[in-house]
């Protein structure tokens, strides 16, 4: 027994008897093919038995009431049309602003007669506003022995979430009528009749007025007619993504590192401090609990002081960011901040420019200063000017953007002989501009171009390694610092 096989019904899932021309539904079956030996897999069944149209892969979505809305819902998904290449469990992946009930990961298996078995997926829209919700799926096909076998496929399925006061009949004609292909109205006495015998979908929407009749007869000679009409269902295109080659994963992953130089000198700093996270929050030095991803403190002749001036400078005292125009800097302080000399006012945003200076704070003058070396397309590099020229400057980077090479006049002299560092795949890289090599940084690798001939240079997955700061967890800037003060 065989499920309907006529190319022009693909959605047809009705079993046909061996012989019958015909399925239950009316559709003609193609010319059967002579009994032959068993096949020795299920790659030889496709190939007997392989249907002259190709088949789209489709998810068909059923069940779906939207009389239930600000409740909890199910829906039935079920995988038609896929190939018989695929893996047989194929990964879902459901994002939605709807209440999604059962996570977002679910799995589909292939039986052992080739069909997919179906899964719900149930959500709730209590509380949202109505209108319409969509539903990301990703469709992941592996296999573990076959890792270039990999595939996938999308849709966007559309959900109604009606007014708490729709009827049904709003609902439908809101819903369906883009999924009617044959409309029939009686109007002023008059009469409709729709007659389908058989063949071809049929998807009708029948509207009767003042005194009219509407007449729906489906009278097929084989099978049954199943008419339902409390819950919806539809078909949703599944569209193949071309899957780019996957890299290797990185050596270190970080979001935060720093570049600790063993010789340092007049013209060097100590550590070169590195970033990438879309938004960066410069802040006071704290012994415990900082607010920051860049810590700041006042530098005396004798070193960093984490009380006394430090105590000007705010947790949370600046944030820079990439936006459309390049890298800026926002005060969100309360001591305040200079550019240039100038206060640009609270949370007002200032593109950064080559060349400029940053005072933290805006009061007192000379705790931190810091100075626009460097200003790339993915990357801003800050130099102090104060007490703390010698102990570190800052590499800011946006993550997984293409390093650009410094043009002319995109850097000053204390930038210019840094190495070009960029952020991809998690963690940090450089690049040699003279060959076009990548490398990945990572603790023990080798650091050869990372500084001058005469320097050794030390990568660290950490910003503070001199300050032994632990994170409670990536990301999270309130952490736990067990050094007091910077070591010297």
């Amino acid at each position: 027994m065989n499920r309907c096989r006529n190319p022009e019904h693909p959605h047809c899932t009705v079993w046909v008897l061996p012989g019958d021309t015909v399925c239950a539904h009316g559709h003609a079956q193609p010319q059967a093919v002579a009994p032959a030996a068993a096949p020795a897999s299920i790659d030889t069944i496709t190939a007997a038995h392989a249907a002259p149209v190709l088949q789209r892969p489709q998810l068909h979505i059923s069940g779906f009431d939207p009389r239930a809305a600000g409740g909890r819902q199910a829906i039935r998904l079920e995988l038609r049309g896929m190939p018989m290449d695929c893996a047989p469990e194929v990964r879902m992946l459901v994002r939605s602003a709807l209440r999604l009930r059962g996570g977002e990961s679910y799995i589909f298996q292939r039986t052992s007669r080739g069909d997919w078995r179906p899964l719900f997926l149930e959500f709730s829209s209590r509380g949202l506003e109505h209108g319409q919700y969509r539903i990301e799926v990703e469709l992941h096909s592996r296999h573990p022995q076959a890792p270039d076998a990999a595939r996938t496929w999308t849709c966007s399925p559309v959900i109604l979430v009606p007014r708490q006061d729709a009827s049904l009949g709003e609902i439908h004609q809101a819903f369906l009528a883009t999924h009617k292909n044959v409309r029939v109205t009686a109007d002023d006495a008059g009469i409709a009749r729709v007659h389908a015998p058989g063949g071809g979908r049929v998807d009708i929407d029948v509207t009767a007025r003042n005194a009219s009749i509407a007449q729906v007869k489906l009278d097929p000679e084989n099978g049954k007619v199943d008419l339902g009409f409390s819950t919806i269902a539809w078909d949703e295109d599944l569209i193949e993504i071309d899957l780019p080659a996957e890299r290797d994963p990185h050596p270190c992953p970080a979001s935060s590192a720093c570049l600790l130089l063993a010789d340092a000198d007049s013209a060097t700093q100590r550590h070169v401090r590195l970033f990438a996270l879309d938004e960066c929050v410069l802040g006071r030095f704290e012994a415990t609990e900082p607010e920051a991803d860049l810590l700041l403190s006042y530098h005396s002749d004798a070193g960093a002081e984490p009380g006394g001036l430090t105590r000007r400078i705010s947790g949370r005292h600046a944030v820079i960011r990439r936006g459309r125009g390049g890298f800026e800097i926002e005060d969100v302080s309360r001591f305040g901040l200079l550019v240039d000399g100038v206060w640009p006012g609270k949370h007002t945003p200032v593109p950064l420019r080559l060349g400029m200076r940053i005072e933290l704070t805006a009061s007192i003058k000379g705790i931190v200063s810091l100075e626009v070396t460097a200003v790339l397309a993915h990357a801003l590099v800050l130099h102090r000017t104060d007490g703390g020229a010698r102990a570190e400057c800052y590499v800011l980077m946006a993550p997984d953007v293409v390093p650009a090479a410094a043009a002319p006049g995109d850097c000053l002299p204390p930038a210019e002989a840094m190495p070009l560092l960029f952020h991809r795949d998690g963690g940090f890289w450089r690049l040699d501009q003279a060959s076009g090599t990548e490398t990945p940084l990572a603790p023990g690798l080798a650091a050869a171009g990372l500084g001058g001939p005469d320097q050794q240079v030390r990568f660290t997955a950490l910003a503070y390694p001199d300050a032994r700061i632990s994170r409670r967890s990536p990301g999270d800037r309130r952490g736990h610092v067990a050094a007091s003060h910077y070591l010297s």
